[in-house]
């Protein structure tokens, strides 16, 4: 019996990983035979699982939306995802779900063993949100579009939809959905446009009325560093080529987090970051936050910019103490010093 429910939960977890199994890859999968398999399927089904099968060379199963919300089968690591997402998103960062978002934070908090809750509680202590008027002028988007849009990507489906262009100019557009992107300021779909025979980015908020059209297209990959270096150029309003002094093992994981850009080795300790910022304020805050020594070598209104924040943040130094209160020991300018070498 032990055995029976392990395999039955095993099958769950297979149906809500992947839209739609072959019965003989998912019995396969699982070590048992077409005939345990089927016998598997009805113990779900009895259970409120919802999974349709379909017979013929094509047939298979899938796990489909029911009346009622069956509970949803998580590992470790999914659960803490879950968790931190609905953190995000109860600060705000998609329109209108905030409160639900709280509510249900505080139910799978419950339910949460120990060690994984205090895994997401030391997330939530180091993570602190961007408040006031930098968050609340960023653009939200309704979670229904970005619900639409993350089913048309799984689901290799064709999506037609309005958009409203950087300059304000409106278009009509068909494409095929790649990803989803957020920056954790805005979110972008990364797609092939039909009409234009091109990838494009497109800015979520500025879709219009999206809509699934039903029609299934055959995978296809966009260039090798298309998605980040779509997310980075054409959006941001600067754009800044940085040499970091510091090996790219050692300083990937934060660019990753801070600085959405790309990262190119160029020797044992340094590498090159290209990244890009609506703010010459905000990419200086960026390259600071990554603690470590760097060049900039454009753009000139960045290098600039450093050099007169790098003059106030000294000045208002001048007259400091050191960090045990010693009046003798007051913080000195060093001689031709400049920040990030810019």
């Amino acid at each position: 019996m032990a055995d029976t429910a392990g395999r039955v939960l095993r099958l769950l977890s297979l149906l809500q990983a992947h839209r739609e199994w072959p019965g003989p890859e998912l019995a396969g999968r699982l070590g048992v035979s077409p005939r345990t398999l089927r016998r598997d399927i009805d113990r779900l089904r009895e259970l409120g699982y919802p999974v349709h099968a379909t017979t013929g060379p094509a047939g298979g199963y899938r796990l489909e939306a029911g009346t009622a919300m069956p509970p949803l089968l998580l590992d470790d690591d999914e659960a803490v995802a879950i968790a931190v997402g609905l953190r995000t998103a109860a600060a705000g960062t998609v329109a209108g779900i905030e409160e639900t978002s709280v509510r249900a934070l505080a139910k799978l908090e419950q339910v949460l063993p120990s060690r994984l809750r205090s895994r997401v509680n030391a997330l939530q202590t180091q993570t602190v949100p961007l408040n006031g008027t930098l968050t609340r002028s960023w653009p939200t988007v309704e979670p229904d579009t970005l619900a639409l849009l993350a089913q048309a990507c799984r689901d290799g489906e064709r999506l037609r939809f309005g958009y409203r262009r950087r300059d304000g100019t409106p278009s009509a557009r068909v494409a095929e959905p790649y990803r989803l992107v957020s920056t954790g300021r805005r979110w972008y779909l990364v797609a092939w446009d039909t009409g234009r025979c091109d990838w494009r980015t497109f800015r979520v908020d500025r879709l219009a009325e999206p809509l699934a059209t039903g029609v299934r297209f055959p995978p296809r990959e966009p260039p090798d560093g298309y998605v980040e270096r779509s997310i980075v150029a054409p959006i941001s309003r600067h754009r800044a080529v940085v040499t970091l002094h510091a090996p790219m093992a050692v300083v990937a994981d934060r660019v990753w987090a801070a600085a959405h850009g790309t990262l190119e080795a160029t020797g044992e300790h340094s590498c090159v970051l290209r990244t890009g910022g609506d703010s010459l304020e905000w990419l200086a805050l960026t390259l600071g936050l990554l603690d470590v020594g760097f060049t900039v070598h454009e753009p000139p209104e960045l290098i600039g910019y450093i050099r007169r924040l790098t003059g106030r943040l000294l000045a208002s130094t001048e007259n400091a103490t050191d960090p045990a209160g010693d009046p003798e020991k007051a913080v000195e300018r060093p001689p031709g010093d400049s920040a990030g070498k810019a």
